[in-house]
């Protein structure tokens, strides 16, 4: 164990290093050890000097402190007695935003403390947690009910640990749309355009907005705060209607922004938004239409005092991103949000992040934007581990730090800064990139997550499965991620999910059409297999990977939320169990046909080749409506 003499250190750096000893696995001393020096310098960059029994790291802000040290202890665990190291950071502000409302998967407070160690090392210094509904609004008792919503003592405790390391947390909630999971209650009939909007211009919905506002902003010491307001796609077309007619979008998105300006400045506080409902009445609703003209007037709409944030993790085009950063530089100066490709299931798209991110931060520094950050959404469901996205973030910070990206080094600095191997990470894409996938994924199939939750005898993606070797392909990668659980230390859990993920998934990828062919040939000895052999094997790994699956979400997050992926585990094993007893009740006619297995398997979205972005759990499952209202 290397250890440091760390008296010399001003104490709000000592704090810090005490923090992260035992993660990284280092010694401090008042006296003994490699004398560890620090000078806080003007210029934006940092220095390492290390000769023998001393180190001095030079750094401008507190968290490049800590990036500098992780450098230190690199080399010196490499077992270097001597190096000069040099980085430029290339942004004033690196960050990440997870999403813990969409999925209801809200983070423990241990989790979130965890993931500031790695981001700390990495040089990384902001992190939101995005919030719908997934914090306490002292006034409103149905703000966040029954979804594990994070308390202000929570909150408050994550925001002191992250300030030990320099990295500024920013409440991050919505003050417009996305707001489902709070508008259905009755008690906020009367602030609802629709199911998902708020009502712009009722006095009501301001009153609400403020206290949302003072709650979120409340456990932070940063008086900066994220307001959301992307994506109203109903936005005019409700109540607002019914009062006062037809108005345009950007009109009423100016009214509304103005109401919520006046709120956040009599709080003191710096806001900043998505930029989408301000570019897509120009582009006819679409965002990134380049055929649309923004008129110069049209940066009358956005107050000089919020920033506007150019999410955009789809193009692959540098020139794109370049073009795109000019137009919103109309309204002022942006933020960029980029997006770790983890939100369509049980795999992270390695394909999808590096094409997307290496363009995006290199028009980023190239045209001089200031403040990046990651996002990690958690669409429907939050199936991905958690801790995958480590090596998306890592993608982030070495682009953060140097001005030409080298793999080689991103590779080394994962392997040191997250603890985990490239290669056994990288390999969690091909859950995804099967047989029949093209390269890199860049279409966005997400198999194992339709594969794993389709009905065994309705198999609505049988059709596109047809002839591929699913089950060589998932048996292989199965053998793949059990080596990667032996050397994969804190990482255990996740790859022993993954193995049992691919394990399930060497039978239930393919076991619809097993079925299919054996009733449609006649061949009652195969079914009879199937049902005996086959189906009950299916239902045991399946359970094994529930309850694999079930230790890694409560070691992580809050209980709460669990019970959307239990009633997916539930209806996927009685289905198991029906399929056998229909094929038993028909070999012992008691059933005259398999009515299931009669029906023609048709593609499923009217393409040939695999299905991508097939992300809605309801549409998976059945062609019928589940759980419909009415």
């Amino acid at each position: 164990m290397i250890q440091f003499c760390a008296g010399a250190l001003k104490a709000e750096l000592r704090e810090g290093l005490y923090a992260l000893r035992s993660t990284y696995d280092f010694a401090l001393s008042e006296r003994e050890g490699i004398s560890l020096l620090a000078q806080q310098w003007e210029q934006p960059g940092i220095k390492v000097r290390l000769t023998k029994g001393e180190a001095l790291i030079c750094y401008q802000n507190k968290c490049h402190f800590f990036r500098g040290f992780s450098l230190l202890l690199e080399a010196l665990e490499a077992g270097e007695s001597e190096a000069l190291l040099q980085e430029t950071p290339q942004f004033e502000e690196l960050g990440a935003m997870f999403d813990v409302s969409q999925g209801n998967a809200l983070l423990k407070v241990f989790t979130v403390k965890k993931l500031l160690e790695r981001m700390a090392m990495m040089g990384i210094n902001m992190l939101m947690l995005y919030c719908e509904d997934s914090f306490t609004v002292p006034e409103q008792p149905y703000f966040g009910y029954m979804r594990g919503r994070y308390t202000e003592e929570e909150l408050r405790e994550c925001d002191d640990y992250a300030d030990l390391f320099g990295i500024e947390m920013i409440p991050c909630i919505q003050t417009l749309s996305h707001l489902t999971d709070v508008l259905k209650w009755p008690a906020f009939s009367d602030i609802k355009e629709d199911h998902e909007t708020l009502f712009v211009g009722g006095e009501e919905t301001y009153t609400f907005i403020e206290q949302l506002i003072s709650a979120a902003s409340r456990p932070f010491r940063s008086r900066r705060i994220h307001i959301g307001m992307d994506e109203a796609w109903h936005l005019g077309r409700g109540r607002y209607l019914d009062e006062h007619g037809i108005v345009p979008g950007e009109r009423i998105m100016a009214e509304h922004l103005e109401r919520v300006m006046e709120i956040v400045r009599r709080l003191g506080l710096r806001p900043m938004m998505w930029s989408d409902m301000f570019l897509r009445p120009f582009g006819h609703g679409d965002y990134y239409s380049e055929k649309a003209e923004i008129p110069a007037s049209a940066a009358s709409l956005v107050p000089g005092d919020v920033s506007l944030i150019y999410w955009d993790y789809y193009h692959l085009d540098e020139g794109f991103y370049d073009r795109f950063i000019k137009r919103h530089r109309i309204f002022g100066e942006p933020v960029f949000a980029g997006g770790i490709w983890t939100w369509t299931g049980f795999a992270p798209n390695w394909g999808m992040t590096f094409a997307s991110t290496h363009p995006a931060l290199e028009s980023c520094k190239k045209n001089g934007i200031r403040r990046v950050f990651a996002t990690v959404w958690g669409d429907n469901g939050t199936e991905c581990s958690f801790w995958a996205n480590l090596m998306g973030l890592s993608l982030f910070a070495e682009h953060g730090y140097v001005r030409e990206f080298d793999q080689k080094k991103f590779e080394r600095r994962f392997r040191f800064c997250c603890g985990g191997w490239y290669e056994d990470f990288y390999a969690l894409r091909l859950l995804d990139e099967i047989p029949g996938c093209e390269k890199d994924n860049l279409k966005q199939v997400n198999a194992s997550k339709y594969l794993l939750w389709q009905d065994p005898l309705l198999g609505l993606f049988d059709y596109h499965c047809e002839g591929l070797p699913l089950q060589e392909h998932y048996a292989a990668l199965a053998q793949t991620f059990s080596r990667a659980a032996k050397r994969g230390g804190c990482y255990h859990e996740m790859f022993l999910f993954y193995f049992h993920l691919a394990d399930t998934l060497a039978i239930k990828a393919q076991i619809g059409l097993r079925l299919t062919r054996a009733y449609r040939e006649k061949d009652r000895e195969t079914l009879q297999a199937l049902a005996q052999e086959q189906l009950p094997e299916l239902l045991r790994r399946a359970q094994a990977l529930r309850r694999c699956h079930k230790r890694n979400w409560f070691s992580l997050h809050k209980a709460i939320g669990w019970e959307v992926l239990d009633m997916r585990y539930g209806a996927l094993f009685i289905r198991i169990r029906s399929a056998m007893e229909e094929i038993e009740d028909f070999l012992a006619g008691r059933l005259e046909r398999l009515e299931e297995l009669e029906e023609q398997r048709l593609s499923f979205n009217g393409k040939q080749g695999l299905v991508s972005y097939a992300n809605w759990y309801g549409r998976i499952v059945s062609a019928s409506r589940i759980a419909p209202e009415a």
